[in-house]
């Protein structure tokens, strides 16, 4: 009689299936801006290109929850109470949970001292406002890779 055999799958990293299953999910960006209009201008946008939004008023809130939800990149206003956006990018790339997490500034602020201020301090872009939203897409895809 001829033998048959079986063959079973198993996964010996369980973690796997959370990994491939985080790769289907869109990249989350974190929007920290005091200005309200600015937060819902840039969100629909990013909304519409298919990123997942967070949304902070104050540089403390952005600071929350880029430690609890891990996004994949901040959009970061210079000035916001609490903790002005410089603070925020240099506390965000002094800890090792997220360091890696890339920062676009977008500032009224566009001087070239400004925009050199920003990159010392961890910003991988810096856009001036107004915003060109279609600039904004570029830029944020350019970083994300989406």
């Amino acid at each position: 009689m001829p033998q048959t055999s079986t063959t079973s799958l198993t996964f010996s990293d369980a973690g796997a299936l959370d990994d491939w299953a985080a790769a289907l999910e869109p990249p989350t960006v974190l929007i920290a801006d005091d200005d309200e209009d600015v937060r819902d201008l840039v969100g629909t946008k990013l909304r519409a290109a298919g990123y997942r939004t967070l949304m902070a008023a104050d540089g403390r809130t952005a600071m929350a929850l880029a430690v609890g939800e891990r996004p994949q990149l901040v959009l970061l206003d210079m000035r916001m109470p609490g903790l002005d956006g410089l603070g925020f990018c240099y506390e965000l790339h002094s800890s090792p949970q997220t360091a890696d997490i890339p920062v676009i500034f977008i500032s009224g602020r566009a001087e070239p001292a400004d925009m050199d201020l920003g990159r010392m301090v961890g910003a991988e872009d810096y856009l001036a406002k107004p915003i060109d939203p279609a600039e904004l897409l570029r830029r944020v895809e350019r970083l994300l890779g989406h």
